[in-house]
């Protein structure tokens, strides 16, 4: 059980395959993804939850600050620079697609982070950079093929 992605771009676990998108995000610069439009959560996954929990009054921290803060969340992704890796960054994780036309996009804007992915990603994801380069391949595969990259 785990992720599948059409014309052999990924298969591995859910989790890995987050911790790819979110190591993407990082290295193209961006928010980090649990403060994004799409993943974060008002439940007990929200930074809030903890810190209202441990200074309910905020007297012992001052999180007046981080309270407005977190009142604007989840970052918009049309507060973002537009990139064609959004589409992918924002994608459901278990079913759905990428148009084929979108798959060139975002193959083309990859290549580009491949010089920043030269670490290990452990489990699934083996090395960064490896496992991009294979992405690609699928991604221009489907563009090629003018075919769906599903996700199942």
């Amino acid at each position: 059980m785990g992720l599948d992605i059409s014309h052999d771009a990924w298969h591995g676990a859910y989790s890995s395959f987050m911790r790819y998108r979110q190591k993407l995000a990082e290295v193209m610069g961006l928010p980090p993804l649990d403060l994004m439009e799409g993943y974060y959560s008002e439940g007990n996954n929200n930074p809030m939850v903890l810190l209202n929990y441990r200074y309910p009054k905020g007297d012992e921290l001052d999180v007046s600050h981080l309270r407005r803060i977190f009142k604007q969340m989840p970052i918009k992704w049309e507060c973002l620079k537009p990139n064609p890796i959004h589409e992918l960054l924002c994608h459901s994780d278990c079913d759905g697609y990428i148009n084929w036309k979108a798959c060139g996009k975002i193959a083309d804007e990859l290549e580009k982070l491949l010089p920043l992915l030269d670490e290990d990603g452990a489990g699934h994801i083996g090395n960064y950079k490896e496992k991009t380069e294979k992405f690609i391949k699928g991604l221009r595969l489907a563009h090629s093929k003018k075919e769906k990259l599903k996700f199942h």
